[in-house]
Order: C-alpha cells, then structure tokens, then sequence
C-alpha cells in the first residue's frame, strides 16, 4: 500500500484551522493565544493574502493564512500564519515565510507575525530565521515554529484533551506512524472516527 501523498493531508488541515483558529493557537502558539483579544472578531484575508502571493515563485503551500486580530492591549495586528504540512525538508521554507511576511507588511504597513507549524519527519530540521548580511546592512525575519513530532511522546494524552488540535496532531502521528502498515492504519483510523463522534466533533 503506498504512503499518504500529501494532498490526502489537506482537507483536514485546511478545514480545521479555518473552522477552529483561536483553538489551533491555543495548542500550538500559546503565547500568541494569549496576546489576542478573542472576545473580538478575528477575520480571515484570504483574498488579499492570494493577491499577495500572485506572480511569485515562493511555491506550493499547504494552508497559508493572513488574519487580522485585536491584541488584549488594543492595538489591531495583522497575524501571518504559514502552515507547513510535508513529509519532508524544505529549504526553501524560511525565504519563503520571510516573502510572505514582508509582501504583507509593504501591502498594510502592519506589523506581521510569522508562525509555522511543521509536520515532516526529521527531528533536527528547524528552520526559524530568513537572515542575510551584505556591506554592512541585515535583514533578518525569525518566525515562531511548532513541530508535530514533538508530541508523539504524548501521544496517548492527545487522545484524551478536549483541544481538537491534540485530536488532528494525533491523527497526524498515527497516520506517519501506519504509513506502511495498512492493517495498522486502518485500526486507527476507526479509532479516532470513534472519538470523533463520542465528542459530537461529527457536527
């Protein structure tokens, strides 16, 4: 049985982090979380982020969002959020997060945040800084990251906490995990069909 292409991790992804944003920074980006007055509305730009991106070579990404939010201190950010699912290094992924992030500032003249979850299978490979230096001038862009595979020792707890984001990052896991076991895979999938509907998630 050949291993989940990683389209067949889009949907979900995309769906979840549109459908449950304040939750997916909650698990991921607490401190983030924190900052944000949630008791005002947030609002997805997804048209704008698309014109941002247009005629760019920066290349396929899974489920780029730009939204604006409220700080608990008043002020009004606009948030950058890069979401990376692969199953592999990408190299080109911080020039990448560092084009967005700049292209969006030059459009609002807002201060940007860059926060980039990675799901790929290499423990060492964290990417958090776009930085150059030439004749005596820096650039440099670090962003936030979080890494599925650092829950996997916390696997089992996921499966119990009431964020939907420890059910998908199990999910995830357990997906990489059976890749090439289809009888494995399968067990688990019916597994987490079966927490969806014992916590009414189905609706």
């Amino acid at each position: 049985m050949p291993a989940p292409s990683r389209h067949d991790y889009d949907t979900p992804w995309k769906d979840a982090l549109t459908r449950h944003f304040p939750d997916f920074l909650a698990f991921y980006f607490p401190a983030a979380h924190a900052a944000i007055d949630w008791a005002r509305p947030h609002i997805f730009l997804d048209q704008e982020l698309a014109q941002i991106s247009r005629d760019s070579a920066m290349g396929r990404r899974l489920a780029d969002k730009l939204a604006r939010v409220h700080l608990c201190n008043g002020d009004e950010q606009w948030v950058l959020l890069h979401l990376e699912v692969q199953a592999g290094r990408d190299g080109s992924l911080a020039e990448r997060v560092f084009t967005c992030n700049y292209r969006s500032y030059d459009r609002y003249r807002r201060p940007v945040a860059s926060l980039v979850l990675l799901a790929d299978r290499s423990p060492r490979w964290r990417p958090q800084q776009f930085a150059y230096r030439l004749l005596g001038s820096e650039m440099c862009l670090q962003f936030a990251l979080a890494k599925l595979l650092d829950y996997a020792p916390r696997l089992a707890d996921l499966l119990n906490e009431d964020n939907p984001f420890a059910l998908v990052t199990a999910a995830h896991l357990m997906a990489q995990r059976c890749r090439k076991q289809p009888l494995a895979a399968y067990a688990a999938k019916r597994y987490l069909i079966r927490l969806l509907y014992r916590r009414q998630w189905d609706r």
